[in-house]
């Protein structure tokens, strides 16, 4: 399996401004319209997985600690195709290449044109977000017709080649002017670049080809997932045309926040406030976590803001299967504001003690007897 920064040539350490150049450098070298080495295509998707991935935060973090196998269990699609987020391969070369195969391709356009991706917005609750959950959605999206396969022609008849432009999809404008005459291409008026003109437009889809639908979607949130994490549902965006693939669906998470756990990666830190006497002598308390109550050992002389562990009580690790993050407690106590006299007593005991206020009192007067005798 090809490391993915051996792939683009890079340091594990790189950032993403060293990934996109050389990924620009790479994408010259392999790309099918320049390379006609027999693997260039399938070099090419793997650059392009390559820098998907890296160039994203998350799934950059999730195959530095585990992988491909991490990615998949992640709920993101390894084996492409891949977008670069909400685009395609052919898109973002085209954006850092534009020009460079001699002024772009002439496109045919009745060729198969894959369908818009789509996104969605989704709250989870805290609880969700650690243990995974399975979600319903709707989406609305574009399906292709079923009443006529998606040519948008009525059942029984086709669509014809446009007289306009033969099928080209444009058309050539001359204007004559004092300087000479000028070409210009145009998208075709009569069919509107498609190539193709349907004199027997379909009833359902009135000739589109497609129609908006409502589908219902499950979704299955891999344990560990956190807030603003992007999964990719492959083909559930708008279908194609003439033929194209379905775009996919991105499902964006936010995770509502908890009243008293707050998380940090895999870690969830809370508060735990004890007595005095508690944080002094030590003691075992019991405290929620996301597992249930936990013993949590507070031993003598604990200082106000220590953090006590414990561990593999936080947030299971996505990706893998048995582990987990810690749950960290921060201890305070407060100063009691009101005593009983058994306890008045027995703190004023405990600052002569720790004050030697009684020693230094008979001193005192010792000092003022010697004065005035």
């Amino acid at each position: 399996m090809a490391n993915y920064y051996e792939i683009l040539g890079v340091e594990a350490t790189a950032t993403q401004e060293e990934i996109k150049r050389a990924f620009r450098k790479k994408a010259r070298e392999l790309h099918p319209d320049v390379n006609k080495a027999p693997d260039a295509e399938e070099r090419f998707k793997e650059l392009g997985k390559a820098y998907e991935t890296l160039m994203d935060e998350q799934k950059r973090s999730l195959y530095d600690r585990y992988g491909e196998d991490g990615l998949k269990n992640a709920g993101y699609d390894s084996t492409g195709p891949f977008d670069f987020g909400f685009g395609n391969i052919n898109d973002i070369f085209e954006t850092f290449f534009s020009g460079f195969t001699g002024g772009g391709r002439h496109t045919d356009p009745n060729a198969p044109v894959r369908g818009h991706d789509l996104r969605l917005d989704i709250e989870l609750d805290f609880e969700e977000a650690v243990f995974g959950a399975e979600k319903e959605i709707k989406i609305d999206h574009l399906e292709s017709c079923t009443e006529c396969n998606g040519t948008g022609a009525k059942p029984g008849s086709k669509p014809t080649i446009c007289p306009t432009c033969h099928g080209t999809g444009q058309v050539q404008q001359v204007t004559q002017t004092i300087l000479g005459s000028f070409t210009q291409v145009t998208v075709c008026p009569k069919c509107s670049g498609k190539g193709q003109v349907i004199e027997s437009p379909c009833q359902k889809c009135k000739g589109e080809g497609r129609i908006e639908a409502e589908k219902t979607v499950k979704v299955k949130i891999p344990a560990g997932i956190d807030d603003n994490s992007k999964m990719r549902i492959a083909h559930e965006g708008d279908a194609g045309l003439n033929g194209g693939s379905t775009g996919d669906l991105y499902v964006v998470l936010h995770v509502r926040p908890h009243k008293t756990f707050k998380r940090d990666g895999f870690n969830i830190y809370t508060e735990e406030y004890i007595s005095v006497p508690q944080a002094v002598l030590g003691d075992s308390v019991e405290v929620n976590t996301v597992h249930g109550q936990k013993v949590l050992n507070i031993p003598a002389g604990t200082e106000y803001g220590k953090m006590i562990t414990i561990k593999g009580a936080g947030v299971p690790v996505l990706g893998s299967n048995d582990k987990c993050g810690d749950h960290i407690v921060l201890i305070k106590y407060r100063t009691p504001k009101s005593l009983n006299e058994e306890e008045k007593r027995l703190y004023k005991r405990l600052f002569e003690i720790s004050t030697n206020r009684k020693s230094n009192d008979n001193i005192i007067n010792k000092f003022k007897n010697a004065i005035h005798s």
